[in-house]
Order: C-alpha cells, then sequence, then structure tokens
C-alpha cells in the first residue's frame, strides 16, 4: 500500500520552477584501493556475514593519503563535462557538496574551480547537510539556473569519509567509502521539464556528529587525543529517522508534482544502508528496479551516493527525455529533502 501522511512543521516544501533544465552529464571517480568486509575483520570484531547482513555493503573505496576530497571532485568532473560536451570555461557555477572538506579555509569549490579551470564560474560550498548535502546542492543548482545569466552548473557529491572514522569504529569502518560523482544540469528548451517540485526537511539531532574542531570545541591535543574528531553515530536513531522521513519526504514531493510514488520512472537515493533503501521501497510500494544499488560495492559515499546512482542510470541509456526522477536523500542534523524532476 502507498503511504499516506502528513506534512510535518520540519519540512519545507515548493512547486516546480519555470526555467527548463536538463542532466547533460554524469562523471564518477572512485579510488582504486578497494576495502573488502574480508579485509576489515583483520582488524575489527566484525564478519563478512554480519556486514552484508546488516548493511548490504560488500566492498568500499579508500583515497590515497597522498590526495584529499577536491582531487576526486575534479576527477569526476572532467567525465561529466566531456559526457556533455562542454568546457570547464562554460561553467557558469560549480557547485561541491561535501562535510570533508580539504581544510577549512579555502572552499573545496574555489579548489576544484582552480584546478578545473573554470575561471568565470562561480564557487559555492553545501557542507554540513552531510549525506543530505548533494540534495540541496541541486536544488540550489536548479534555482540559479532560473537566472537568465545562468546556463550551465556543474554539481559534485563528494567525501573521504575515511579520514573521520575511528580505525577501530566497528560501526563506521564497515559503513563508509569514499568516492566523488558529477552531474552537469544545463538549461534545455522542453516546457515542462527541469525541477517539478522539492519536499525538505530538518530536525536537530546529534544522534550523527563530529563534535570537535569548531567553535564550541575548537582543536586541542586533548580533543584529538579523545577521538573527538571522529564520526560518531547513533544506528537505531538513524533507522528510525530515515525510515520515517524518507517515505514521507517523497509522498510530500511527488504529490506536489502531481504524482503518486508509484508513477515516478527512476529514484536516486542516498546510499546508506541496503536495509533502509529497502524499508524505503516497501512503505511507498516502488519496484526495487526504480532505485539502482550503487552501496554493495562503494559503501556509504556521504553526499556522491545519489550522484553515484545517477550516474549509473544515465550511463547506460535510462534517463530519457519525458523520464521523471527522484533524488532523495537525509543526512547528519538531521537533514532530509526529496527533489521530483523531470529530464528534458
Amino acid at each position: 500500500m502507498t503511504l499516506a501522511c502528513e506534512l510535518t512543521t520540519d519540512t519545507h516544501t515548493g512547486a516546480g520552477l519555470p526555467v527548463p533544465f536538463a542532466v547533460a552529464g554524469t562523471g564518477l571517480h572512485l579510488p582504486p584501493k578497494i576495502v573488502t568486509n574480508k579485509d576489515l575483520t583483520r582488524n575489527l570484531r566484525t564478519s563478512d556475514e554480519w556486514i552484508t547482513a546488516r548493511t548490504g555493503i560488500r566492498e568500499r573505496r579508500r583515497l590515497a593519503p597522498e590526495l584529499a576530497t577536491s582531487d576526486m571532485c575534479v576527477a569526476a568532473a572532467r567525465p561529466a563535462l566531456e559526457a556533455a560536451r562542454l568546457t570547464p570555461a562554460d561553467l557558469d557555477a560549480v557547485i561541491v557538496a561535501s562535510y570533508t572538506a580539504d581544510q577549512p579555509l579555502p572552499s573545496t569549490s574555489a579548489i576544484v574551480k582552480s584546478a578545473l579551470g573554470a575561471t568565470r564560474a562561480l564557487a559555492l560550498d553545501v557542507a554540513q547537510a552531510a549525506c543530505a548535502s548533494g540534495v540541496h546542492a541541486v536544488l540550489l543548482a536548479a534555482h540559479l539556473l532560473q537566472n537568465p545569466s545562468i546556463s550551465t552548473v556543474l554539481v559534485i557529491g563528494a567525501d573521504c569519509a575515511s579520514r573521520v572514522i575511528r580505525p577501530t569504529d566497528r560501526t563506521g569502518g564497515v559503513f563508509f567509502g569514499d568516492a566523488a560523482a558529477a552531474v552537469v544540469l544545463t538549461r534545455a528548451e522542453t516546457a515542462g521539464a527541469g525541477l517539478l517540485s522539492y519536499d525538505i526537511g530538518s530536525k536537530l539531532s546529534y544522534a550523527v556528529q563530529i563534535p570537535g574542531g569548531g567553535s564550541r570545541l575548537p582543536t586541542t591535543a586533548d580533543t584529538v587525543a579523545a577521538g573527538a574528531h571522529y564520526v560518531s553515530m547513533d544506528g537505531p536513531a538513524v533507522w528510525e529517522t530515515a525510515t520515517t522521513r524518507l517515505p514521507e519526504s517523497v509522498t510530500s514531493a511527488t504529490r506536489q508534482a502531481g504524482l503518486a510514488p508509484t508513477e515516478v520512472d527512476h529514484y536516486f537515493f542516498h546510499q546508506a544502508n541496503i536495509n533502509i533503501l529497502q524499508e524505503t521501497l516497501r512503505r511507498l510500494d516502488i519496484p526495487a528496479d526504480r532505485a539502482p544499488i550503487t552501496l554493495d560495492r562503494l559503501g556509504n559515499t556521504g553526499a556522491a551516493g545519489l550522484f553515484t546512482a545517477l550516474h549509473h542510470t544515465t550511463t547506460a541509456g535510462r534517463l530519457r527525455p519525458g523520464d521523471t526522477y527522484v533524488m532523495c536523500a537525509i543526512g547528519a542534523g538531521f537533514h532530509w529533502g526529496t527533489l521530483c524532476l523531470r529530464q528534458a
């Protein structure tokens, strides 16, 4: 049965935007180092069977120590631009969604813009919505494209979670992987394409957090020794919030677009956990073949996750003109959101 829900006061919904746009190209970068479940059992008290049953993850990638998030961003952006038949000089904006910036200052988007040679592009970062940052970034891009001076936006989701995971953390160590994925969005001529509707929500929670390194708990020898700069995660709280908010958000956004969830052609979800994804699909009556899975071989790649799913479908030639698609994610904070779109 399709889930029925009422809007909560924690969400903001919006209708579509008049200027159409389309996915013109996508790109993906995966660090070459693969870490399998078997590899993890050498240092963590776990097993391949335990990890697979609870997460659906069999392997994940790890970025080389001499590289940073921006390096993955640039490596994902280049094939996306090539697929769109554009050059960096054509870009009006570069938006980077990541909670693992190269450093506090300067911004990762400025580093990426410079490395690409996108000299005239706006450089914008979307950071502290964590795994939901990709949804926020595409919503920002959709609104930028309403401006007549902006016709091409590069959005990159990238996270290097291995840098913020405690080496002995049985939960974080098995869940997270490093990756970057990019999408080029361009103005289109097809009426009715682009953003049809959205549902964005948030409710303060410290169930997933990195407490150290900010103005409340600045970096000191003591905070480093205490591991305050690593991610901590309350798994049951994540499960309860995700399996409630994601179906609610999808239902709200698709309703705003005049669609039922079962009428949408493609779903690009944040790749967090196979059980969360399956429960969300079950509650919405969505066939599993409409929601590509990449987490089994990539792990939870943070802001990159939903873009890896989009890339999977786009490169297979399955995102066709007129198709409707949903981008949906939840991240620390908690932040969650759903965009409902139509391809030109």
